[in-house]
């Protein structure tokens, strides 16, 4: 297995290169595509990872001593560490090798896991999820620069897309399959279960990568100096008004669907379940479009989102139209992020590193924001006050993409 990077510049000068043993054509994809579906893997495990506690709080807290609100914090320190890790990675690592970086935070994964699955106290728990924050925040950060440097500019939507899908499994799953493993090997065998998936993937990107030395054109390691520049402010403020919006719907849908559209349990993981697979067909599709329609596609997803919103609203007590609304939320909602990394190879190709570090802080805090702001509305003024919040920021991430589209052709 070659260990050799290619570049585009390499891509281009190997293709034009009759004599060359292999055309970078024939041989990019196919040394690329392997380390890219071992990043999908490990984007699996680090969203399964970071979503399993939300059906195992109450053990949790039993266990340890701790309320179920304490025990939930679990959830929200690896969101905090997620946001440090994600602005500061890109100059902390600058020196170092990318292939060696990724595995790195594939490492701490694993060590995550296994400290979360032992951890004999709370304060122990919360360290190892912590570190599951550090390699959030630190893999997230890098993956579309090196999928960038992975496969050539064309097939970029195609990697995110696969990343993506890997996402939208896991954050459908993660939480009705801890629930259930938890019931037959408790908690901790709940957690470890991801730990040799994650030294598979671990093992895999060591294999499958290659060399990915430090880019040397990048600029300053502050990731804010990008929000200098109209387009990537624009950018990122919708971005962070569609996260809050999705995930102030998202994290109250379990609640809705028990309490409006009155659904069993078992009809419950079933409509979750349609959710991700309707997220995995959302981000195959949208990898074929964006190419020519980038910025249509980044208007009109959050658009679609909030009508889905203001539809559950007005159709949530009956089950088959709450479960075709919430299909086609699954189908749109996956694939924006799948556009937004398309973006930000488009509008940073040079500074993509940074670009990601400045991105993944904004959704992970977006996420954070949405999900609290959207309980405070759910217990003061009911689920509908919620959705409606929702549908409105997520308009709004409409209405901002149309003013970066509109900022690029100045």
């Amino acid at each position: 297995m070659t260990q050799q990077a290619f570049t585009r510049s390499e891509f281009l000068d190997d293709e034009a290169e009759p004599n060359g043993v292999a055309s970078a054509n024939s041989a990019v994809p196919v040394a690329a595509w392997g380390a890219v579906i071992s990043m999908a893997l490990c984007v699996a495990v680090l969203i399964a990872s970071e979503f399993m506690p939300v059906s195992l709080l109450s053990p949790i807290a039993t266990e340890l001593g701790v309320t179920e609100g304490r025990a939930g914090q679990a959830i929200s320190i690896s969101g905090i560490f997620a946001v440090l890790t994600s602005l500061c990675v890109a100059g902390l690592t600058r020196r170092l090798d990318r292939r060696l970086v990724l595995a790195s935070f594939s490492l701490i994964l694993v060590i995550s896991g296994t400290i979360v699955t032992f951890a004999p106290n709370y304060l122990v728990l919360i360290i190892g999820r912590a570190m599951l924050g550090v390699a959030i925040g630190g893999f997230w950060s890098m993956s579309t620069s090196i999928v960038m440097r992975l496969v050539p500019e064309e097939s970029v939507p195609k990697g995110l897309a696969m990343l993506n899908a890997g996402n939208a499994i896991a954050a459908t799953i993660s939480a009705p399959l801890g629930s259930l493993l938890g019931s037959f090997i408790g908690w901790r065998g709940a957690f470890f279960a991801v730990v040799p998936l994650a030294l598979l993937a671990l093992v895999w990107q060591w294999i499958s990568l290659p060399s990915l030395p430090p880019p040397r054109n990048e600029g300053s390691s502050n990731v804010f100096r990008l929000l200098r520049r109209p387009q990537v402010a624009i950018g990122m403020a919708s971005i962070m008004l569609l996260f809050m919006g999705q995930f102030a719907l998202f994290t109250y849908l379990r609640p809705f669907l028990e309490m409006v559209t009155e659904v069993s349990i078992s009809t419950l993981s079933l409509l979750l379940l349609l959710m991700g697979l309707a997220g995995v067909v959302g981000t195959y599709l949208v990898s074929h479009l964006l190419e020519n329609r980038l910025f249509p596609i980044l208007v009109a997803i959050p658009l679609i989102m909030a009508l889905i919103a203001l539809s559950l609203i007005a159709v949530g007590s009956s089950t088959t139209s709450t479960a075709a609304l919430l299909i086609g939320w699954g189908l749109f909602g996956t694939a924006a992020p799948v556009g937004w990394g398309t973006w930000l190879s488009r509008t940073m190709p040079d500074d993509a590193e940074a670009g990601g570090g400045l991105q993944v802080a904004t959704i992970q805090l977006a996420i954070t924001l949405g999900a609290s702001t959207g309980g405070v509305l759910f217990d003061a003024t009911g689920w509908w006050s919620t959705f409606l919040f929702a549908a409105v920021l997520l308009a709004g991430s409409s209405l901002l993409a149309v003013a970066a589209w509109r900022s690029t052709r100045r």
